[in-house]
Order: C-alpha cells, then sequence, then structure tokens
C-alpha cells in the first residue's frame, strides 16, 4: 500500500506540471499553477487566474525522516527501485530520493526553483500577502479582471475583498478574495515542512520586494501572527475581526468575547459569513500555540517531532 500511494503521488504530481500538449497546471512564463479547462473538441487553455488555486499544490508536501525505511529494509530497496525506473514521473517536480537536512527525505509537487516563484508571488502585498493573511484571490485582479468566453459566454472573475456580488457557484463566490483560515492553516503546515528540508540557508524575501528576508520557519510564523492579528487589539484598541461594528468593539458585553467567523476581510480583516465557525477558524488557536510553543532550532533538529507531540 505505501508502494502504491508513492506511485500514485508521482503520476499526480507530474501531471499537474506536464499534461498532454503541454497543457499541465503550471505556467512556465508566469511561474505560478492554474486551472485548466478542458473543451469538448479536446482542446484545452489554462484559466490566468491568480487564486488559491495556484497556492494549493505548495500545500502538497511532506518530509519524512527515513525510519520507516530503516524499519523495512525491503519497502526502501522497492521505493528505490521506483525512482530508478521511473525518472520521467520526478523529472518536473521535486527529486524524492534527493536528501536534505539530517538526512530527510521530502514528498513535494515543486522543486527548489518552483517554490521559490510561487512564493514571491504569494508573498508579494500587492497579490497575495495581506495584513492578515493569504487572500484566496490576488489583489492584482482589482484592477486586472480576468475575462473569458467560452461558448459565446463571457465570464469575469474580480477581486472582492469581502462578500461576493456574484451568483456564480449557487451564490457561494466567496473565494474571490477574502481571507480563510484553514487555507492558511495548510500553508503554514507546508512552510514549516519545507523548513525542516531544506533549513535556515533557504531564505525569500518576506513581504516580496522589501528587502527583508526570511528563512520559511519566519515566513510562516509571519503569517501566522497576521492572521492571530485579526482577533487582537491593535494600536488604536479595536479588534479588526469586528470591523466597524461599534456595539462589539466597545460594548463591555461582547468586545471581550471573540466570535469565529467564517472567512475575513482580504483588506481589513473584519469577520464575514456565519460567525460560529470554530470548526475550522478555530485552528487560528492551534497556529498561536505552534509558535508559541517551538522555535525553528527545534524544528531543524527533531522534523515533525517537534511539532506533532503535545507540549505541556
Amino acid at each position: 500500500m505505501a508502494l502504491k500511494f508513492i506511485e500514485h503521488f508521482l503520476y499526480i504530481a507530474s501531471s499537474m506540471i506536464r499534461m498532454g500538449d503541454n497543457t499541465g497546471m503550471w505556467d512556465e512564463e508566469d511561474g505560478f499553477f492554474y486551472d485548466v479547462l478542458r473543451l469538448p473538441n479536446g482542446t484545452a487553455q489554462r484559466l490566468k487566474v491568480r487564486s488559491m488555486v495556484g497556492l494549493l499544490p505548495l500545500c502538497a508536501a511532506t518530509v519524512f525522516d527515513g525510519e520507516l525505511m530503516k524499519k523495512y529494509p525491503e519497502l526502501k530497496f522497492k521505493f528505490d527501485h521506483i525512482l530508478t525506473s521511473k525518472r520521467e514521473l520526478y523529472a518536473s517536480i521535486h527529486n524524492p530520493g534527493k536528501t536534505g537536512v539530517a538526512g530527510r527525505r521530502m514528498a513535494s509537487v515543486l522543486d527548489e526553483t518552483r517554490l521559490r516563484r510561487v512564493l514571491s508571488i504569494m508573498l508579494d502585498e500587492n497579490e497575495f500577502l495581506s495584513s492578515y493573511g493569504i487572500r484566496s484571490l490576488s489583489r492584482y485582479h482589482a484592477d486586472h479582471p480576468f475575462h473569458v468566453n467560452v461558448s459565446g459566454q463571457d465570464y469575469t472573475v474580480a477581486y472582492l475583498p469581502g462578500e461576493s456580488d456574484s451568483g456564480m457557484f449557487g451564490g457561494n463566490s466567496n473565494w474571490r478574495g477574502p481571507v480563510w483560515m484553514p487555507v492558511n492553516a495548510l500553508i503554514i503546515r507546508a512552510l514549516v515542512q519545507y523548513f525542516s528540508y531544506y533549513g535556515d540557508d533557504f531564505k525569500v524575501e518576506c513581504p516580496t520586494g522589501s528587502g527583508n528576508m526570511m528563512n520559511l520557519y519566519q515566513v510562516a510564523e509571519n503569517i501566522g501572527k497576521r492572521l492571530s492579528s485579526i482577533f487582537l487589539k491593535n494600536d488604536q484598541g479595536k479588534r479588526p475581526v469586528y470591523g466597524g461594528t461599534s456595539k462589539f468593539q466597545e460594548d463591555p458585553d461582547w468586545k471581550d468575547n471573540i466570535l469565529f467567523y467564517e472567512y475575513f476581510h482580504g483588506d481589513n480583516g473584519a469577520g464575514i459569513g456565519a460567525s460560529h465557525q470554530t470548526g475550522w477558524t478555530g485552528v487560528v488557536a492551534r497556529i498561536m500555540h505552534l509558535f508559541a510553543s517551538t522555535t525553528a532550532e527545534q524544528t531543524l533538529e527533531l522534523g515533525k517531532k517537534a511539532y506533532v507531540e503535545t507540549k505541556e
């Protein structure tokens, strides 16, 4: 079963980069992943919308410490055989046989070059990075809406930091700019994974263009602080989560009783949608706990054990 899933991962990851007729999700010119629309006549085209779709492949990363290979030598032998006999499957993705910090291996859709390119867009404050986390759609589309014509029908996708103004997808089009906590959590998890593999030498600008270089643990922590700032009082003593609602900001019976909204305004952090989404928005508590109880040094030394095991 382990070998079966390894092969499945390699096939799926490889096809995301390179599909037939060069219509994979990866766009080499832009350095980003896009949806691909395949028409009934067999032709295909990339829909160049800079959305969360282009960031999810970054989340598909898992680091292995090699303990399973040591325990089951036969598994290692067969794994190495797959890598030797099917090199074409990982020619366009990260080489799963390449070791990183402490001899760790990593399964990842993105190799180092593509990872840097995606991060440069994700960490751009004019694109995905807001003061309150990672937006679900790039702010680039505020001034550059995406237009496409399919079978004589025109479709437009524009940046909307708050509630949707479209009836697309049954009226649930709120992935056009707001910050969603669960996807941000997946991004943070992936960044910590990458850090445990690449180590402190892998640095990127955060924010992009700032000249401020960070390792990937620091980037993850920075995003975590932006997310937690949604709920914490700012310099004016206001909680961004409550926006301009004076009742929640000032009333003593409300101001310190935090609501866990469904998603958050991409520009000002105000809570939007259902106000009781503790099922996924509550993950912000785990994010805060992670960086309060774990250090970058512990992550490099212990790998997953640094943040999986329960802290007292």
